[in-house]
C-alpha cells in the first residue's frame, strides 16, 4: 500500500492546472505580492533559499533574478506541476533546482536553509499536515534563518469580511481566515516578527514574518 501523502493539485484539479498562472496574475496580483515576499525576505548573498509548495516556480524564478548570488530551489509534491516550472527555468535561463517532496517531510538536512518563502501554499495543506510543515521548516532553518509567508488572511475591512466565508471555503483556507496562522507558528517554535495586509479581489492576503524562538534553537 502507498503510504505517500496525498496532495491537491492547483486549484483542486489536474484539469484546472493551466489556469493556475492566469488566475494569481489577473485576480490575485501576483507580481505585486511576490514582489513585496520578496522584498519582506531581504535575501543577502550566498544564502540558502526554499521555495515551499513552489508550484510553477514563478516565486522561484523571481528570487533567483532579483538575488543571483543566492542558491534557490522550488519544492513541490506535484510532478507535473514542477515539470511547467523547469520548463519556465529553462527559458529563464537561470540556474535553479527543483525538487519533489512535501511540507510535511522535507528532503534536506536540518539547518540548512536561511529563508523559507511559502507563497499560497498554507491553504492547501489541513490543520495537521500544516502542523507538521511547520515543525519541517523549522527544522531545516539555519541560525539566524527566517521563515516567510504569504497567504490568506482575516478581514480587516466590511467588504473583505463578507467575501471571507467564501474565501474560507477554498481547500483548506479557514483556519487561516479566522487568524489562526501565528498560534501555529508559535507552537511549532517560532516568534511572529510582522504581520501586514494586503487586499486583492479574491480577499485579504497576509504577510507574516517568523522566525525560530530564542529557546528553541540549539
Amino acid at each position: 500500500m502507498d503510504a505517500s501523502p496525498r496532495f491537491r493539485p492547483a486549484l483542486g484539479f489536474r484539469s484546472l492546472t493551466p489556469l493556475y498562472d492566469p488566475l494569481l496574475r489577473w485576480v490575485m496580483r501576483e507580481e505585486a505580492f511576490k514582489r513585496r515576499l520578496i522584498e519582506q525576505a531581504s535575501v543577502a548573498a550566498g544564502q540558502r533559499v526554499l521555495d515551499l509548495g513552489c508550484g510553477t516556480g514563478t516565486l522561484t524564478i523571481r528570487i533567483k533574478r532579483a538575488h543571483p548570488q543566492a542558491y534557490v530551489v522550488g519544492l513541490d509534491p506535484d510532478p507535473e506541476i514542477l515539470e511547467r516550472a523547469r520548463r519556465k527555468a529553462r527559458r529563464s535561463g537561470l540556474a535553479l533546482a527543483f525538487d519533489q517532496g512535501f511540507a510535511s517531510s522535507l528532503p534536506y538536512r536540518d539547518g540548512l536553509f536561511d529563508r523559507v518563502l511559502a507563497s499560497m501554499m498554507m491553504h492547501h495543506l489541513d490543520r495537521e499536515t500544516r502542523r507538521a510543515a511547520l515543525a519541517e521548516v523549522w527544522r531545516v532553518l539555519a541560525p539566524g534563518g527566517e521563515l516567510h509567508v504569504v497567504d490568506f488572511g482575516q478581514p480587516r475591512t466590511a467588504p473583505m469580511r463578507l467575501l471571507a466565508p467564501l474565501v474560507a471555503r477554498l481547500e483548506e483556507a479557514a483556519d487561516l481566515i479566522h487568524g489562526l496562522l501565528p498560534r501555529m507558528l508559535e507552537e511549532a517554535g517560532f516568534v511572529v516578527a510582522s504581520r501586514q495586509g494586503f487586499a486583492t479581489a479574491l480577499g485579504p492576503l497576509e504577510f507574516v514574518k517568523a522566525v525560530p524562538a530564542p529557546n528553541t534553537v540549539d
